[in-house]
């Protein structure tokens, strides 16, 4: 099924709120390279909104000669998405650059975000960029659900506030995500490397999506290398590093993310769900233990108890298939 586009604009005047300066922490410690084989390219964000000669033609061919009737602004967006022949569609499965949106004429909430502000950049608009606060956005992508982040653009004409000021004069607020009251949103302006590192560790999410864990660790490095103070990345370092097997690194690096964002719900129930299965993988190895010394009640006990102790699916399938081989008088499948 296709999902086209769905546009939301409205003019509203804007403060300068931003970003504040991150906490001073010692964020590089939580890396470890070598546990990883090399990325086969490097993940360094550059061409995030880069403008193509396709781009520019389009320009010049579908928005430029609408810009004296209809101004700069609206031009752009009807030619993007209303009266133009691109006809994008919604696609929540892989973040593009603008570039890539442009060519695949398909992207996700960051990715036309980022191919507007590379068309409104290239147009000479003014180009403010727009962390929407509040609940978290969900995309579901088949195997995981991700929590990430709701951004949005506003765009001033940039003639006119480069002699009155960013606040003086109406900004058009432009959302990609249906139902949302523009008028009462709250927004902080960020800046490009918080939206390259918002990029990257999307992309990372995506690639652990698909079981590709080396991957994912590497855009996360790229995006620790645009915006250290982002506490996303932590959140999805920890679940990297959980997803390979080294749980001290999963909760060294979820720590961080608390300590950057600590009332962030998603961080304390990953970290949560960390300290269970670490519980329950404790009361497996005595299992094993006991097992190996021809114990069976003191195996099933602990199993039992790994069982209880976690709420990974997965996990309590692989515990109560070794109790159902345990009721059988075996303690083979224990010691696997």
């Amino acid at each position: 099924m296709k999902h086209w586009i769905v546009l939301l604009t409205g003019w509203l005047l804007l403060g300068c709120a931003a970003v504040g300066p991150a906490p001073p922490l010692q964020t590089e410690a939580v890396f470890a390279d070598a546990l990883f084989a090399p990325a086969a390219r490097p993940h360094d964000g550059r061409d995030l909104f880069a403008a193509t000669p396709a781009m520019q033609r389009y320009i010049a061919e579908q928005i430029e000669p609408q810009v004296r009737r209809k101004g700069a602004q609206r031009a752009l967006l009807e030619a993007l998405y209303t009266e133009g022949e691109l006809r994008l569609e919604y696609d929540a499965a892989r973040t593009r650059t603008a570039a890539e949106a442009f060519d695949a004429r398909r992207g996700n909430c960051l990715s036309l975000v980022l191919m507007t502000a590379a068309f409104a950049r290239e147009m000479g608009l003014m180009v403010r960029l727009q962390e929407v606060l509040g609940a978290p956005v969900l995309e579901h992508n088949g195997v995981l659900t991700f929590v990430v982040g709701h951004v949005n653009l506003a765009l001033g004409d940039g003639a006119r506030h480069g002699r009155t000021g960013m606040t003086e004069q109406p900004w058009l607020i432009v959302d990609f995500l249906p139902g949302q009251d523009l008028a009462r949103q709250q927004r902080r302006a960020i800046d490009d490397r918080r939206v390259a590192a918002m990029f990257m560790n999307n992309r990372a999410a995506e690639e652990l999506a698909q079981g590709r864990v080396h991957e994912a660790y590497w855009w996360l490095r790229g995006a620790h290398a645009q915006d250290p103070g982002f506490a996303n990345l932590y959140n999805t370092l920890g679940v990297v590093y959980r997803h390979h097997g080294a749980p001290d690194r999963a909760e060294q690096a979820l720590q961080l993310a608390q300590a950057l964002d600590p009332g962030n719900e998603h961080v304390a129930g990953n970290l949560a769900g960390l300290r269970q299965s670490a519980r329950a993988e404790a009361h497996h190895r005595l299992a094993v233990d006991a097992a190996t010394r021809g114990d069976l009640s003191l195996a099933r006990q602990h199993l039992q108890q790994a069982a209880t102790a976690t709420s990974d699916a997965a996990l309590r399938s692989r515990y109560a298939a070794k109790l159902r081989s345990l009721k059988s008088g075996t303690a083979a499948s224990v010691l696997q």
